[in-house]
């Protein structure tokens, strides 16, 4: 159970008593809704009176209403609300100065526990006395195996190898993959180097040996620093598969901007100055310097790279398919039949493409996400911008008789573009959607909520209150080994277009039921397609 301000038996922190099983310590910063789902997961996970358990939220200033939804739903768990962000590590030790736990777990707010956590790593670390931190098996949103649930020191050899791309390349290699352990099993429980901030659970004698957090770490490395120093400090620290958790990576920090590369790659020098002889800093320090300017430039032209794909895909079709109006044009149709000029296809044709594709995007052919689909631009705004464009480019050749060449390769080309930005959205959402969403209409997802009558309630309003465009049709409640509809708007069962939706009560149980998941936005915890095979009973229990 949680012991907390509402608890008739609660005492006031007190420093240094150790009277409860575990202190959990949990540093939000603008997560509301999966800090929500965190603190759901760690409430069932406490629950009985065989174990005792503190809960402390620490918020950094979150701009949401993460404090006031922590106070208002969870009045058992310490809420400190910062007045200023003071990082990580700072924020950590508030609550770890304050912990009364045996053992100790930093949390971040976009996890999900399972029931048996808690209980799963007491048992291990009573079986193991030497053991100072445990790591666990981290699932991301889409149920995929985190590797940095298991991570080995980051020495200059295994910075090299993962900076420089040798660990992608040989990810089971243990020369090359000493990063992420890849050469050691996921379903076997080891002995590791570094543990992972998001789900870091330590024995509280073993941090009153080493020292708390090093707050000269704003966020990144700390877990590293804290791991290191456990070993020196003769403890043992494990990888243990036989407790997993759900963690949404990238929810609370953006780890593909160049802010990320440049704070976590500064975060390993100031590692390698504390822990390493002084050449091997001054060599690691170089290598972190220039991992910072090729994590930031890769990530620069990444995004780059995603922005122009559509483009490009665009321009390409449309060249080709010039290309081919040029050859059939001049073997049928020229008057005199002897071909187009070099420069035809060489600066004509990229300049009739550029007028294209520069007229539909000013008409909002490429508003939208940058995933290539009719979403992005209706079919009309398209051909309105192809049309205004083939106008302008007729309109202009005719003050410039060098380059007039054809005005039925202008109309056809035009008519080409059309055919073609069309025809490659189609093909896009045919393979992403395996569907056709021409004019921009967007597909109306149909979900099923799993879960009890209050909790599924409460989501259906959250849908709404965050305006996804969905149609919930109905609601299924677990019972022994079956899927039961319980209220159906329509037609749940055997359906191959309706998402299953499981709240935070029943997701960490039936994670395992779906290899294909897909994240879906707060507060919902997993989504699945539901298999053709018939609703009730598809998705047997362990």
């Amino acid at each position: 159970m949680i012991i907390g301000p509402d608890s008739p038996s609660a005492l006031p922190p007190s420093p240094g008593t150790r009277d409860l099983d575990l202190t959990v310590v949990i540093v939000s910063y603008n997560v509301a809704y999966f800090l929500e789902q965190t603190l759901l997961s760690v409430r069932r996970a406490a629950a009985g009176p065989d174990l005792t358990v503190e809960v402390y939220v620490v918020d950094n200033v979150s701009h949401d209403d993460s404090v006031a939804m922590t106070r208002a739903r969870f009045p058992e768990v310490y809420c400190i609300a910062n007045a200023e962000n003071v990082g990580f590590s700072k924020a950590n030790n508030q609550a770890l100065r304050l912990a009364r736990g045996r053992h100790c777990l930093l949390l971040n707010p976009d996890t999900v526990v399972e029931d048996d956590t808690f209980r799963a790593c007491l048992g291990f670390m009573a079986a193991h006395p030497a053991c100072g931190g445990l790591g666990v098996r981290m699932l991301d949103g889409h149920g995929r195996f985190l590797p940095e649930s298991k991570r080995g020191l980051p020495t200059p050899w295994v910075a090299f190898s993962k900076i420089f791309g040798l660990a992608g390349l040989f990810p089971r290699s243990p020369l090359f993959a000493g990063y992420h352990l890849g050469y050691l099993p996921e379903h076997e429980t080891h002995p590791i180097d570094v543990l992972s901030g998001a789900f870091m659970w330590m024995r509280t004698a073993a941090l009153d040996a080493v020292g708390l957090l090093d707050e000269a770490y704003f966020m990144y490395g700390e877990d590293i620093d804290l791991s290191y120093r456990l070993q020196l400090g003769g403890w043992t620290n494990y990888y243990f598969p036989g407790a997993r958790i759900i963690h949404y990576k990238g929810e609370s920090t953006k780890r593909t901007t160049v802010n990320y590369v440049r704070v976590f790659y500064r975060a390993m020098a100031i590692f390698a100055r504390k822990h390493f002889a002084p050449r091997y800093a001054t060599a690691f320090g170089a290598l972190i310097n220039l991992a910072i300017v090729v994590r930031a430039t890769a990530a620069v032209l990444r995004r780059a790279a995603v922005a122009a794909l559509p483009v490009a895909l665009d321009a390409g079709l449309i060249f080709g398919g010039m290309a081919l109006l040029k050859t059939y044009w001049e073997a049928n149709h020229k008057y005199v039949r002897t071909p187009y000029p070099p420069q035809y296809l060489l600066v004509a044709v990229p300049a009739y493409i550029a007028v294209w594709l520069t007229s539909a995007y000013l008409s909002g052919a490429y508003d939208g996400p940058a995933d290539g689909s009719p979403n992005r631009g209706t079919t009309g705004r398209l051909t309105r911008g192809v049309v205004v464009g083939t106008v302008l480019i007729s309109a202009v050749s005719n003050f410039l008789d060098a380059w007039r060449f054809s005005k039925a390769l202008i109309v056809l080309g035009g008519a080409w573009a059309v055919a073609a930005l069309v025809g490659r959205r189609v093909v896009t959402d045919l393979i992403r959607y395996r569907e056709l969403r021409l004019g921009g209409a967007r597909r109306v997802r149909r979900l099923a909520i799993v879960g009890g009558e209050t909790e599924a309630t409460r989501v259906e309003t959250l849908l709404q209150t965050a305006r996804v465009e969905a149609e919930i049709v109905g609601r299924v409640e677990v019972i022994g080994a079956k899927c039961e509809v319980r209220s159906a708007k329509s037609e749940v069962g055997g359906v191959d277009d309706t998402d299953v939706l499981f709240t935070w009560d029943l997701a960490p149980q039936t994670s395992h039921l779906a290899p294909r998941t897909t994240h879906l936005a707060p507060p919902l915890i997993l989504q699945f397609r539901l298999p053709r095979a018939p609703f009730a009973g598809a998705f047997p229990r362990e």
